[in-house]
C-alpha cells in the first residue's frame, strides 16, 4: 500500500493519521524531496528516508495522534555526527525540513429521519466534509432518485433502512452527532434511549416544548435521572431562527452544529481559518 492508498484507508477507518513529507533538502540525505512516510498510532506506511530522524518523526507524529488537535508543523534534522537526536546520529551530512500534516479523521452526522426536514438537514450537511448517516424506517424515504443529489457534495453517505433505527445508533463511532426527527414518536424515544447509552458528541430532538415535556417525563419514569436528560437537546437549532418550513428549520440546526463544532475545535486546541470572508 503506498501512502495515498494509507491515507485514503485512515480516511475510511475514521482513523487520525499524520503525513510526513520530506519537504527540504540542503546537501545529502536519504531521499529526495517529496518522499513520504503515512504515521498511526500503530502502522507505518512509505519511508522518508529510515534510520535516526526518521523515527523521530515517527515519535513525535505519534504524539501529535496523542494531543488530538490536529495541529501540523515543520521539523528539522542536522544529519551529522554531531547532532544527536532522541535515537542517536545520522551521517549523511546535510540537513532536511519534514512537514508533518494531521490528518483528522470525519465528523459523524446520524439523521433520524429523512423526511421533509430530515431532507433539508441533509442536502445541507451533505456539502460539508463529513460521514453522514440517513436512517429511516420508511424505505421510500431512502429511494435512490431522493438520495442520489445529495451524494454530489463533500460528505461520504450511508443509507440504512433500518425497520427498528435504534439499531444504528451502537454503529456509530464514539463523539457522532445525532439528529432526531423520525415520523413516529415512539420511534423518536426509542432513539434517543438508544443514544443515551452511547458516547455522542451531540444529540438534538425536533419539536415543541409539550413534545419535550412529555418525552422527558417518559424519560423519567423509565428510569433516566436529569443529568440523562439533559444530554437532549429539544428543540433544535439556533432560537433567533424562527422560520418553521423545512428550509429554516434547516439553516438554523446546520448553523447550530456547526457553531457547536468549531467551539469544540477551539477548545480542543484544533487551529481554524482566521477568518470566514476575503477582505
Amino acid at each position: 500500500m503506498d501512502w495515498l492508498e494509507a491515507a485514503v484507508s485512515l480516511r475510511e477507518r475514521n482513523e487520525t493519521g499524520v503525513i510526513a513529507t520530506l519537504a527540504q533538502v540542503r546537501g545529502h540525505s536519504p531521499r529526495n524531496p517529496g518522499a513520504k512516510l503515512v504515521i498511526s498510532l500503530d502502522e507505518l506506511w512509505g519511508t522518508i528516508g529510515g534510520g535516526n530522524f526518521e523515527a523521530s518523526v515517527i515519535d513525535r507524529a505519534r504524539e501529535l495522534i496523542k494531543a488530538g488537535n490536529g495541529t501540523s508543523e515543520l521539523m528539522t534534522f542536522t544529519l551529522n555526527d554531531k547532532a544527536a537526536n532522541a535515537h542517536g546520529v545520522q551521517c549523511c551530512g546535510g540537513e532536511v525540513n519534514v512537514l508533518l500534516e494531521v490528518l483528522n479523521p470525519r465528523r459523524t452526522v446520524a439523521i433520524f429521519g429523512i423526511g421533509h426536514v430530515g431532507y433539508e438537514i441533509a442536502h445541507i450537511l451533505a456539502r460539508q466534509p463529513l460521514n453522514l448517516v440517513l436512517v429511516d424506517s420508511r424505505p421510500e424515504a431512502l429511494t435512490p432518485g431522493r438520495i442520489r443529489p445529495l451524494m454530489m457534495g463533500l460528505a461520504t453517505i450511508t443509507v440504512r433502512h433500518e425497520p427498528a433505527p435504534e439499531v444504528v445508533v451502537p454503529d456509530l463511532p464514539p463523539g457522532a452527532t445525532v439528529l432526531v426527527l423520525t415520523h413516529d414518536h415512539s420511534e423518536d424515544l426509542m432513539v434517543c434511549e438508544a443514544a443515551l447509552r452511547a458516547e455522542v458528541f451531540y444529540l438534538g430532538l425536533i419539536g415543541s416544548r409539550s413534545k419535550w415535556l412529555r418525552f422527558s417525563k417518559k424519560l423519567k419514569d423509565e428510569g433516566y435521572d436529569e443529568r440523562d436528560i439533559s444530554r437532549i437537546t429539544c428543540p433544535i437549532g439556533i432560537s433567533a431562527i424562527a422560520g418553521k418550513d423545512p428550509a429554516s428549520i434547516s439553516v438554523s440546526v446546520a448553523s447550530d452544529l456547526l457553531i457547536r463544532w468549531e467551539n469544540s475545535d477551539v477548545a480542543a486546541g484544533v487551529p481554524g481559518p482566521a477568518t470566514r470572508h476575503p477582505a
